[in-house]
């Protein structure tokens, strides 16, 4: 992650109106530590209009949004989110931008880690670390694998909210309000919790600015250097096949380090010391994504700042609606969910909407269908795309398509999770196209919340250290597993386009 602090960088901030009550002014107020002439062009959004503001969405049917009882209390929460720093800066946007260009055509592999839904009570430095150096672990099997640069994401540090199928919930005759997510209201059954408070969004703001603070730390202050890839290891892993496979891989890379410092090369050159990571969540809660949106006067472009990248989400992916809207204006990279209800003319229309310059690197489709329906949809899909000649980057969601109840549990099977990303490789192959990602739910924790692997999970362990507050995640273990199971297919299609090459 790259803080950008170069004397251009500098962002406008405007006050939130809320859904409901009359906006209140957008004079823009510029923001920077160097004093600049104001501009008086229009600020215009990727696809060259000049109409969009953080509020065009308002004018959109909207849904999965939080019914507050108290509507100005929204309005204080969110002016004082409005009023806070950016937790991210336009430049580091468009740097991944870039890194998501080249995955598009091969040249990266986008890594999507980390947990369902973030939450206030399990928040910690030690967690995050744990996520952290998992992710880091995983990019070196896939670059040791792959043989290209690894574009590591972390669903960190915003991805609070998530999306019900119904909006109240049922025990024992009683009927309360689903849970939405720490960010909207709380998971105990209880009248209270269950009630939405707009305070919650500033608490949310604050725990991911935190949280962002130690991930700029690790990724520059020597933690994610690569000399210490050895030392990156988990505590509860170093006794598992996974954890002794990650051994050697990182046993190898120190053994090629030693030898590029005997040939003269500099280890404090900063792609030994340093790592770029960025973060990412689900487009959700359009009131708190209002009140961090900026303008970056560099560009003269409007910016959602609440993450470098954000999605839409199966529920709210409707063309027509204010998700879209919302995504359509800000500059960041975004991604769309879609599963096999997407007809192949409506994936065209949508990715023509977010993207009309065509921009590499700006979307990518996030597919998440279940192995069998993705063998059925997914080319479909890639052929009409194709034919556009539109440039997306394809990403495997494994997860969403394979959720099942087990003995009242929600949870999903690693198999089932295997299965979907080696259809996804697969059909891409098949098709002679990129994939260019995978997309997890996942901790660094030593959880048993998804059945099988090499952890070997049975379902009588689902209870046993069943800690998500919302959909079943891949353990340390498992999620390692997959890593090594994406770097074969990896090393698998670098090696037939090289077979192609020579033939």
């Amino acid at each position: 992650m790259k803080l950008q602090t170069s004397q251009g960088q500098a962002l406008r901030t405007s006050r939130p109106a809320v859904r409901g009550l009359p906006a209140l002014s957008r004079r823009p107020v510029r923001v920077s530590a160097i004093a600049a002439p104001e501009k008086q062009s229009a600020p215009a959004s990727l696809n060259g209009t000049s109409n969009w503001q953080p509020t065009s969405w308002r004018s959109k049917p909207v849904v999965q949004q939080p019914e507050y009882l108290d509507k100005q209390e929204v309005l204080k929460a969110c002016e004082e989110i409005a009023r806070m720093p950016p937790l991210i800066f336009a430049g580091e946007c468009r740097t991944l931008q870039s890194r998501l260009a080249k995955a598009s055509t091969g040249d990266a592999f986008v890594l999507f880690g980390g947990d369902c839904a973030e939450a206030f009570s399990q928040f910690s430095a030690n967690r995050i670390r744990d996520l952290y150096r998992l992710l880091l672990q995983m990019s070196i099997v896939l670059a040791f694998g792959g043989g290209v640069p690894i574009v590591k994401l972390g669903r960190i540090a915003g991805q609070f909210a998530k999306p019900r199928s119904a909006p109240t919930e049922t025990i024992g005759g009683v009927t309360l309000p689903a849970y939405r997510g720490d960010i909207i209201n709380g998971p105990e059954f209880t009248d209270e919790a269950r009630r939405c408070d707009p305070w919650r969004l500033v608490r949310a703001y604050n725990q991911s600015a935190a949280t962002l603070n130690l991930l700029r730390g690790f990724s520059y202050g020597g933690y994610a250097g690569l000399s210490r890839v050895s030392q990156w290891e988990l505590e509860f892993m170093k006794n598992t096949p996974e954890g002794h496979a990650y051994m050697d891989i990182a046993k190898r890379v120190d053994e090629a380090i030693q030898f590029m410092i005997a040939c003269g090369m500099d280890t404090n050159m900063p792609f030994m010391r340093e790592t770029e990571f960025y973060t990412c969540h689900e487009c959700l809660l359009l009131d708190y994504e209002e009140a961090l949106t900026r303008l970056d006067s560099t560009t003269d472009k409007w910016y959602g700042c609440s993450a470098h990248f954000l999605w839409c989400g199966e529920r709210t992916r409707q063309l027509d609606h204010a998700h879209v809207e919302f995504l359509r204006g800000v500059n960041n990279p975004i991604g769309v969910k879609v599963s096999d209800k997407m007809d192949p003319n409506d994936i065209v229309s949508l990715i023509a909407s977010v993207n009309p310059s065509n921009t590499p690197g700006r979307l990518s489709i996030i597919v998440r269908m279940g192995a069998k329906a993705l063998r059925a949809k997914l080319p479909a899909l890639i052929e009409a795309v194709n034919r556009s000649g539109q440039v997306v980057t394809w990403v495997c969601d494994p997860m969403h398509g394979n959720t099942e109840t087990v003995s009242g549990f929600k949870t999903r099977r690693y198999e089932n999770i295997r299965s979907e990303i080696e259809a996804f490789f697969d059909v891409h192959e098949k098709m002679g196209t990129v994939p260019g990602g995978v997309h997890l739910e996942m901790t660094g924790d030593n959880v048993t919340e998804c059945i099988g692997g090499g952890a070997s999970i049975s379902e009588d362990d689902l209870n046993s250290r069943y800690h998500t507050h919302c959909d079943p995640r891949l353990n340390a273990e498992q999620s390692l597993e997959i890593a090594f199971y994406v770097a074969q297919r990896l090393r698998q299609r670098r090696e037939n386009l090289a077979a192609k090459t020579t033939a």
